[in-house]
Protein backbone atom coordinates (compact mmCIF):
# COMPACT_ATOMS: atom_id res chain seq x y z
CA UNK A 1 0.00 0.00 0.00
CA UNK A 2 1.29 3.23 -0.86
CA UNK A 3 1.29 6.42 1.06
CA UNK A 4 -1.48 9.20 0.08
CA UNK A 5 -0.15 12.29 1.04
CA UNK A 6 -2.46 14.68 -0.80
CA UNK A 7 -4.91 13.08 2.05
CA UNK A 8 -2.62 14.20 5.06
CA UNK A 9 -3.14 17.57 6.85
CA UNK A 10 -1.39 17.02 10.00
CA UNK A 11 1.58 14.51 10.53
CA UNK A 12 2.37 12.24 14.14
CA UNK A 13 5.57 11.13 15.83
CA UNK A 14 6.89 8.68 17.93
CA UNK A 15 10.19 9.90 20.09
CA UNK A 16 12.42 7.14 20.72
CA UNK A 17 13.92 5.63 17.52
CA UNK A 18 12.17 8.47 15.47
CA UNK A 19 12.87 11.81 16.61
CA UNK A 20 14.97 10.71 19.88
CA UNK A 21 18.41 8.67 19.29
CA UNK A 22 17.92 7.65 22.79
CA UNK A 23 17.65 3.65 22.18
CA UNK A 24 21.17 3.86 20.08
CA UNK A 25 22.90 5.99 23.12
CA UNK A 26 21.94 2.95 25.21
CA UNK A 27 23.53 0.37 22.95
CA UNK A 28 26.73 2.11 22.73
CA UNK A 29 26.44 2.48 26.48
CA UNK A 30 26.03 -1.45 26.78
CA UNK A 31 28.83 -1.98 24.04
CA UNK A 32 31.24 -0.48 25.67
CA UNK A 33 30.96 -2.05 29.23
CA UNK A 34 31.28 -5.25 26.89
CA UNK A 35 34.65 -4.20 25.33
CA UNK A 36 36.43 -6.36 27.57
CA UNK A 37 34.47 -8.95 26.87
CA UNK A 38 33.74 -8.91 22.72
CA UNK A 39 37.44 -7.63 21.32
CA UNK A 40 34.92 -7.57 17.43
CA UNK A 41 33.26 -4.53 17.44
CA UNK A 42 30.38 -5.44 15.18
CA UNK A 43 29.31 -8.58 17.38
CA UNK A 44 29.90 -6.63 20.46
CA UNK A 45 27.01 -3.55 19.13
CA UNK A 46 24.97 -7.11 18.34
CA UNK A 47 24.51 -7.97 21.64
CA UNK A 48 24.12 -4.89 23.09
CA UNK A 49 21.38 -4.32 20.82
CA UNK A 50 19.96 -7.23 21.77
CA UNK A 51 20.73 -6.69 25.45
CA UNK A 52 18.81 -3.49 25.25
CA UNK A 53 16.17 -4.66 23.29
CA UNK A 54 15.39 -7.62 25.70
CA UNK A 55 15.30 -5.20 28.81
CA UNK A 56 13.15 -3.08 27.33
CA UNK A 57 10.55 -5.82 26.20
CA UNK A 58 9.43 -6.35 29.73
CA UNK A 59 8.74 -3.12 30.78
CA UNK A 60 6.96 -2.46 27.38
CA UNK A 61 5.04 -5.65 28.01
CA UNK A 62 3.97 -4.45 31.42
CA UNK A 63 2.67 -1.29 30.23
CA UNK A 64 0.32 -3.27 27.76
CA UNK A 65 -0.97 -5.00 30.68
CA UNK A 66 -1.50 -2.66 32.57
CA UNK A 67 -3.58 -0.52 30.36
CA UNK A 68 -5.76 -3.78 29.21
CA UNK A 69 -6.70 -4.05 33.07
CA UNK A 70 -7.08 -0.48 33.92
CA UNK A 71 -3.92 0.22 36.05
CA UNK A 72 -2.23 2.62 34.51
CA UNK A 73 -2.74 5.16 37.68
CA UNK A 74 -0.95 2.09 40.22
CA UNK A 75 1.96 1.42 37.69
CA UNK A 76 2.63 4.73 36.71
CA UNK A 77 3.03 5.73 40.64
CA UNK A 78 4.68 2.43 41.22
CA UNK A 79 6.90 2.14 38.53
CA UNK A 80 8.07 5.69 38.15
CA UNK A 81 11.03 5.07 40.57
CA UNK A 82 12.21 2.36 38.55
CA UNK A 83 12.14 3.57 35.20
CA UNK A 84 13.19 7.53 36.83
CA UNK A 85 16.70 6.17 37.20
CA UNK A 86 17.32 4.29 33.82
CA UNK A 87 15.84 7.11 31.96
CA UNK A 88 17.90 10.25 33.61
CA UNK A 89 21.19 8.49 33.74
CA UNK A 90 21.62 9.85 30.43
CA UNK A 91 22.27 13.14 31.34
CA UNK A 92 21.37 14.21 27.84
CA UNK A 93 19.43 13.11 24.95
CA UNK A 94 20.36 12.52 21.31
CA UNK A 95 18.37 14.04 18.37
CA UNK A 96 18.23 12.22 15.22
CA UNK A 97 20.56 13.27 12.10
CA UNK A 98 17.86 16.56 10.13
CA UNK A 99 15.28 16.13 12.55
CA UNK A 100 15.53 19.47 13.43
CA UNK A 101 15.60 20.90 9.72
CA UNK A 102 12.87 18.41 9.04
CA UNK A 103 10.30 19.50 11.82
CA UNK A 104 11.38 23.32 10.48
CA UNK A 105 10.16 22.37 7.02
CA UNK A 106 6.95 21.33 7.75
CA UNK A 107 5.73 23.52 10.39
CA UNK A 108 3.39 24.47 7.81
CA UNK A 109 1.77 21.45 8.84
CA UNK A 110 -0.18 20.72 12.43
CA UNK A 111 2.51 18.12 13.91
CA UNK A 112 1.70 16.32 16.77
CA UNK A 113 3.97 14.01 19.88
CA UNK A 114 2.21 10.65 20.47
CA UNK A 115 4.57 8.74 22.60
CA UNK A 116 5.14 5.98 25.24
CA UNK A 117 7.59 7.73 27.27
CA UNK A 118 5.76 9.18 30.20
CA UNK A 119 4.89 13.32 30.49
CA UNK A 120 8.01 14.25 32.76
CA UNK A 121 10.71 12.66 30.45
CA UNK A 122 8.54 13.53 27.09
CA UNK A 123 9.06 17.03 27.67
CA UNK A 124 12.69 16.73 28.73
CA UNK A 125 13.49 15.52 25.44
CA UNK A 126 11.12 18.29 23.87
CA UNK A 127 12.85 20.99 26.24
CA UNK A 128 16.48 20.26 25.84
CA UNK A 129 15.96 20.62 21.67
CA UNK A 130 13.72 23.06 22.06
CA UNK A 131 11.17 21.25 19.83
CA UNK A 132 7.51 22.04 21.66
CA UNK A 133 6.66 25.10 19.44
CA UNK A 134 6.51 22.48 16.48
CA UNK A 135 3.70 20.59 17.92
CA UNK A 136 0.08 21.50 18.86
CA UNK A 137 -0.85 18.15 20.61
CA UNK A 138 1.26 16.47 22.79
CA UNK A 139 0.38 13.04 23.65
CA UNK A 140 2.22 10.89 26.44
CA UNK A 141 1.47 7.46 28.16
CA UNK A 142 -0.26 9.28 30.61
CA UNK A 143 -2.74 11.21 28.66
CA UNK A 144 -5.35 8.40 27.81
CA UNK A 145 -7.25 5.09 29.52
CA UNK A 146 -5.56 3.24 27.22
CA UNK A 147 -1.62 3.48 25.06
CA UNK A 148 0.33 2.39 21.83
CA UNK A 149 -0.40 -0.23 20.82
CA UNK A 150 -4.09 0.92 21.50
CA UNK A 151 -5.40 3.34 19.17
CA UNK A 152 -6.95 5.60 21.82
CA UNK A 153 -3.82 8.02 21.78
CA UNK A 154 -4.19 8.45 18.01
CA UNK A 155 -7.84 9.04 18.12
CA UNK A 156 -7.12 11.77 20.82
CA UNK A 157 -4.45 13.56 18.67
CA UNK A 158 -7.18 13.60 16.25
CA UNK A 159 -9.38 15.13 18.22
CA UNK A 160 -7.40 17.99 19.54
CA UNK A 161 -6.12 18.91 16.02
CA UNK A 162 -10.37 18.91 15.36
CA UNK A 163 -9.34 16.49 12.49
CA UNK A 164 -10.47 13.06 10.96
CA UNK A 165 -7.90 10.02 12.24
CA UNK A 166 -8.01 9.50 7.80
CA UNK A 167 -6.49 13.12 7.32
CA UNK A 168 -3.69 12.12 9.63
CA UNK A 169 -0.40 10.08 9.83
CA UNK A 170 1.94 8.69 12.49
CA UNK A 171 5.44 8.59 12.11
CA UNK A 172 7.15 5.64 14.17
CA UNK A 173 9.95 3.04 14.33
CA UNK A 174 7.81 0.35 15.78
CA UNK A 175 5.04 -2.16 14.97
CA UNK A 176 3.52 -0.97 18.06
CA UNK A 177 3.53 2.63 16.61
CA UNK A 178 2.44 1.37 12.87
CA UNK A 179 -0.18 -1.21 14.11
CA UNK A 180 -2.07 1.49 16.82
CA UNK A 181 -2.19 3.88 13.63
CA UNK A 182 -3.98 1.42 11.37
CA UNK A 183 -6.85 0.32 14.37
CA UNK A 184 -6.94 4.26 14.44
CA UNK A 185 -7.81 4.65 10.72
CA UNK A 186 -4.48 6.16 9.50
CA UNK A 187 -1.74 6.32 7.59
CA UNK A 188 1.72 4.91 9.05
CA UNK A 189 5.33 5.59 8.15
CA UNK A 190 7.85 3.18 9.41
CA UNK A 191 11.37 4.91 9.98
CA UNK A 192 14.45 2.91 9.79
CA UNK A 193 16.63 4.82 12.48
CA UNK A 194 15.05 3.03 15.56
CA UNK A 195 14.56 -0.89 16.27
CA UNK A 196 12.30 -1.64 13.97
CA UNK A 197 13.31 -3.70 10.96
CA UNK A 198 11.44 -3.00 7.07
CA UNK A 199 10.18 -6.68 7.01
CA UNK A 200 8.37 -6.12 10.39
CA UNK A 201 6.94 -2.77 9.75
CA UNK A 202 5.92 -3.75 6.32
CA UNK A 203 4.26 -6.76 7.92
CA UNK A 204 2.66 -4.24 10.43
CA UNK A 205 0.87 -2.51 7.66
CA UNK A 206 3.02 0.31 7.21
CA UNK A 207 2.14 2.47 4.00
CA UNK A 208 5.69 3.81 3.47
CA UNK A 209 8.75 2.42 5.00
CA UNK A 210 11.91 5.29 4.99
CA UNK A 211 15.49 4.98 6.19
CA UNK A 212 15.03 7.80 8.74
CA UNK A 213 12.53 10.66 9.58
CA UNK A 214 14.71 13.47 8.19
CA UNK A 215 13.80 11.81 5.27
CA UNK A 216 9.58 12.78 5.64
CA UNK A 217 10.81 16.52 4.75
CA UNK A 218 10.61 15.50 1.08
CA UNK A 219 7.15 14.31 1.15
CA UNK A 220 5.50 17.66 2.51
CA UNK A 221 7.18 19.91 0.38
CA UNK A 222 4.85 23.70 1.19
CA UNK A 223 3.11 24.52 -2.71
CA UNK A 224 3.95 27.72 -3.75
CA UNK A 225 1.01 29.30 -4.98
Amino acid sequence: MALQTEKIKAILFDIDGTLSDTDDRMVQQVSGLLSPMFRNAVRRKSIARWMVMTAESPGNLLYNLADRFALDSFFIRHMHRFTKEKRHRLKEFWLISGVQEMLEALSHLPLGIVSARDERTTHAFLDQFALARYFSVIVTSQTCKYTKPFPDPMYYAAQKLNLPTEQCVMVGDTTVDIKAAKLAGMQAVGVLCGFGREKELRRAGADLILPSTADLQQLFQPTDK
